[in-house]
């Protein structure tokens, strides 16, 4: 039976990578700091005979020696998935501080204790937001890279120490470049923000930008899906891929009028105005997923059903009664 450490394990993706490692068989170890991930999130992992959580700060290299060496000596450790990161870009612009300690720092500990614990394999939840603004269909060997936001810079500086480690220790790595991420348990986001934003009044609902932001989605099992085949499949040492749903996506009007109809019908929309959204935001990409798809895996999904899907599930957690 594998042990896995999730890192960030109370977090949207990272609570459900937990669950379906667990009802693969698997013995989990999930590490968060709970500066945002939910103890609610874990509500089916905690029960669980397999699975163990530690509170631990992982940038802080003391105390990822300490959660790191408990799980190994538990028993020893196969692979790290690290999902831990700052998900909000707002504040990361705000406090650079933030992506420094929370994304890169958080890497960086990481696999100084992969060294340390001689653990051989390590999974990187990355962003598209890595590829900064381009025009063009983005695939996974365009440069050069300029993000944008402290969050995709982060993002690819935490690439850049992964892709060194390869050089040294670490015996094989997986990258995984997520588009926007839709699906229960969200923490933000447009869905989420969208139905906060109704919840908190139905006298119109103020969209940022001017609607015509598009951009992929993938609904977040959908993503699940496509992260363990890859593991399972691709054996290189260094492995890179984009996930999404299609190349085309969804708009932020789109988005928008989904979350009207099912939460306040009738509620006028007002946009803000502008290309962008807010500073950081890549208003229109194209995400080619021609890799991925030649290698045997495509989601069933287009942007729009994941969106479409995501929408009841976020208003059952964030609208109900």
């Amino acid at each position: 039976m594998a042990h896995i450490i999730v890192t960030g394990v109370a977090g949207f993706i990272g609570s459900h990578l937990a669950d379906r490692f667990l009802a693969n068989g698997c013995r989990v170890t999930g590490i968060d700091s709970f500066v945002r991930g939910v103890r609610g999130n874990l509500a089916e992992a905690l029960p669980h005979p397999s699975f163990t959580l530690i509170e631990a700060d992982i940038s802080d290299a003391a105390s990822a020696r300490t959660a790191f060496r408990a799980a190994h000596d538990a028993e020893p450790v196969s692979a790290v998935w690290h999902m831990a990161a700052n998900s909000d870009i707002g504040a990361g612009l705000a406090d650079p501080r933030i992506d420094l300690r929370d994304t890169f720092l958080t890497t960086f500990e990481t696999l100084a204790m992969i060294r340390e614990l001689n653990i051989p394999d390590l999974a990187f939840a990355s962003s598209s937001a890595i590829y900064g603004d381009h025009p063009v269909p983005i695939h996974e060997n365009l440069g050069p890279l300029f993000p944008i936001s402290n969050y995709g810079a982060m993002k690819l500086a935490s690439e850049g120490i992964v892709s060194a480690a390869l050089e040294t220790f670490l015996k094989r790595a997986y990258i995984f470049r997520f588009p926007n991420v839709v699906g229960n348990r969200a923490t933000h986001g447009i869905i989420y923000d969208l139905l906060r934003k109704l919840r908190a009044s139905r006298a119109e609902l103020e969209v940022l930008g001017d609607g015509n932001q598009e951009k992929p989605y993938i609904h977040v099992g959908e993503l699940l899906d496509g992260m363990l085949f890859i593991a399972e499949k691709s054996r290189e040492r260094l492995n890179y891929f984009n996930i999404a749903g299609d190349e085309a996506g969804a708009t932020v009007r789109f988005i928008a009028e989904k979350v009207i109809a099912r939460a306040a019908p009738g509620t006028p929309i007002r946009y803000t105005g502008g290309r962008k959204g807010w500073a950081g935001d890549v208003p229109r990409y194209s995400y080619s997923t021609a890799k991925l798809t030649a290698f045997g895996w495509k989601p069933s999904m287009t942007s729009e059903q994941a969106v479409e899907r995501a929408v009841n599930e976020i208003y059952a957690e964030v609208c109900r009664p």
